[in-house]
């Protein structure tokens, strides 16, 4: 089984010394899947019989973090552990959290957990899984399957909801057709969960493979008309055959979707919202047309990422991709300055990366990806930022008052010498004089 050795030993040490006291300790959940899956774990779960202050009296730095629950967290080296008590969950009053717990066997511990494949123990000392939910047959057949009655495990946790969907699309893998019901019947439940956790958990549908499954997925049980319902208006939206012969909007987005490598959250979020405009800009004159669509995208994206609680620096990157991806149409006719404050945009990538995707889930033109590409490989660094001839301080040198057109005049100089019609610092300066004259 591959493992990150660190880690493991780690987590292996754990069981043992509870093991040594007396107590049953197992690996528990998400690790067991990926080892028999052949994955490499991302971290070890740990579930004993021990009660907290047991654990906390067998390791001394044991934090408590759900004291409640009977859940601490240990730190050795360089790794952290959580370790819980077996136990079953009692009522789920906020469609979350469990009222309360009660302690029990690993037998029944398994019962409240979400999907089989998550449900599965491990003794690593004796080297034998422990499996009370059929979760090794759900792995050999390939199917994401509630524990028990679906309808109760959603009606226990709406963000399994999400979370059914996520690894079905990251393994590629159908879900149960009961448990695909359940989903649907529940989809419309989903604002109980808070939504930091929706954002999270969409982030790894978007990111961690089979996005188009995830959101053809969260557009059928419900979900997406409660999270993000802005997107069941891109279904249906015909666009110009000339360009986009693969159909309507949403069929163009799932496409751009399925040719994303690993993205980060705010590239596929990106791509996701990139159209989001169309629908609302719609009209036929001589042809379908979407005018304005980008600006008109941007702002609907603003809202749509505050709604999902996205930070200040997310917002403003994902914002700026739906703003500026038809930027690429221009880039031959742009003055040379335009197109290197372009170039030079600290999220560039992620643009070049969408215009890549926005053209082969269409007509598959590329010319201006390659001459981006080019321009940017030909581009010396001094070119693409050159130092700055003149600043703010010499302009209050020069006996200006500080105020807004500062910035134009300096922009206005950066531009010069990028297009090379400055070259030096008293160039800059006589330009400067003019620049103002022509401003007052």
């Amino acid at each position: 089984m591959t493992d990150h050795h660190g880690a493991r030993e780690g987590a292996l040490e754990i069981v043992r010394t509870l093991q040594a006291h007396g107590f049953r300790a197992l690996w528990a959940g998400g690790c067991v899947r990926d080892m028999l899956l052949g994955v490499r774990p991302q971290d070890y779960d740990i579930a004993t019989d021990a009660d907290l202050p047991q654990v906390v009296g067998i390791f001394p730095n044991a934090r408590e973090v759900g004291a409640h629950f009977g859940v601490v967290v240990v730190r050795l080296g360089e790794h952290m552990y959580e370790i819980a008590r077996f136990r079953r969950d009692m009522g789920y009053s906020d469609g979350r959290h469990p009222d309360r717990v009660e302690f029990t066997d690993e037998v029944e511990d398994a019962q409240r957990r979400d999907f089989t494949i998550n449900g599965m123990f491990y003794d690593p000392i004796a080297d034998r899984v422990l499996d009370y939910v059929n979760g090794q047959a759900d792995l050999k057949q390939k199917v994401i399957r509630a524990i028990g009655d679906p309808w109760a495990r959603f009606g226990e946790d709406r963000l399994r909801l999400l979370r059914a969907i996520r690894f079905g699309c990251r393994y590629h893998w159908p879900i149960e057709a009961a448990t695909q019901k359940a989903i649907s019947a529940f989809g419309g439940d989903i604002l109980m969960v808070s939504w930091e956790r929706i954002r999270e958990e969409l982030g790894k549908i978007l990111t961690e493979g089979g996005a188009p499954l995830g959101v053809r997925w969260l557009i059928d049980c419900g979900v997406m008309a409660q999270i993000i319902p802005e997107i069941l208006e891109l279904d249906g939206v015909q666009q110009p055959r000339e360009f986009h012969p693969e159909g309507d909007v949403l069929t163009h987005t799932l496409i751009m979707l399925g040719l994303l490598n690993q993205p980060s959250i705010e590239l596929a979020m990106g791509v996701l919202l990139h159209d989001i405009g169309k629908p609302r800009t719609f009209e036929v004159v001589d042809r379908i047309r979407f005018n304005n669509h980008p600006k008109v995208g941007a702002e609907m994206a603003d809202i749509i990422c505050r709604r999902l609680r996205f930070s200040g620096e997310q917002i403003s990157r994902i914002v700026s991709l739906v703003a500026e991806h038809h930027r690429f149409m221009h880039v031959r006719d742009m003055r040379h300055s335009k197109l290197v404050r372009f170039l030079r945009d600290p999220y560039f990538a992620d643009h070049l990366a969408l215009h890549r995707i926005d053209c082969l889930a269409c007509h598959g033109f590329l010319d201006n990806y390659h001459f981006c590409k080019n321009e940017l490989a030909n581009l010396e660094p001094e070119c693409l930022r050159p130092v700055p001839l003149i600043n703010g301080h010499d302009l209050i040198g020069l006996g200006y008052q500080p105020g807004p057109f500062f910035k134009e005049v300096l922009v206005a100089i950066e531009d010069a010498q990028i297009e090379g019609l400055v070259a030096d610092r008293e160039e800059a300066l006589r330009m400067v004089k003019g620049l103002f004259d022509e401003g007052v």
